[in-house]
């Protein structure tokens, strides 16, 4: 029974790393990328639709980015929706397609962003440590009930632990990746 709760926890372990990447995604660095408009949706005949359902998105050059939509007769609807998103981009239309220049980082802007991805980080690696608490109380009430003996609880509350640390190396090394990228010039 034991293995069952430490594959489950590895598991929820490995769900707040990709959480903390997707949230990652999000933070705008100097470097243009679909990702940025991930989230946002458009008012599309009164129904919330993802943008990504509704156009190509595409970073032909490192600082722009382009929306074109699938039918054309939604393009004020897309501009809309990204003025709304309040990216610190202002797109520009000329009917076809809609132009996204992302700005240069200020310093101040960059430590801003720099700070926001440690939270995000600090908050996956609290998940991860949540799901080990849980995965604790497992086993205990599993050496409790005489299903494990107390040295196989030892044991397997020192490879939870181990998992632990595991994920939360892996989360320290996505945040350091990110904060490289946010301070390239």
């Amino acid at each position: 029974m034991s293995s069952e709760i430490k594959e489950t926890a590895g598991i929820f372990m490995d769900e707040a790393v990709d959480a903390v990447k997707t949230r990652l995604k999000k933070i705008r660095t100097g470097k243009a990328t679909p990702a940025l408009l991930d989230g946002i949706t458009v008012d599309y005949y009164g129904a919330p639709t993802p943008l990504i359902q509704l156009a190509t998105i595409s970073a032909p050059e490192p600082r722009m980015l382009t929306v074109k939509p699938f039918d054309r007769s939604v393009i004020g609807d897309l501009e809309r929706a990204i003025q709304a998103a309040n990216l610190g981009m202002n797109p520009s239309s000329d009917g076809m397609m809609i132009r996204l220049a992302v700005p240069e980082l200020t310093g101040e802007r960059r430590t801003e962003l720099g700070k926001q991805a440690r939270d995000i980080g600090e908050e996956g690696k609290i998940g991860v440590r949540k799901v080990r608490q849980e995965a604790n109380d497992g086993l205990k009430k599993e050496q409790k009930d005489g299903d494990i003996t107390e040295d196989e609880l030892h044991k397997d509350r020192d490879e939870v632990q181990k998992l632990t640390d595991k994920f939360c190396a892996i989360i320290d090394e996505v945040i350091v990746a990110k904060l490289t990228e946010i301070t390239e010039l």
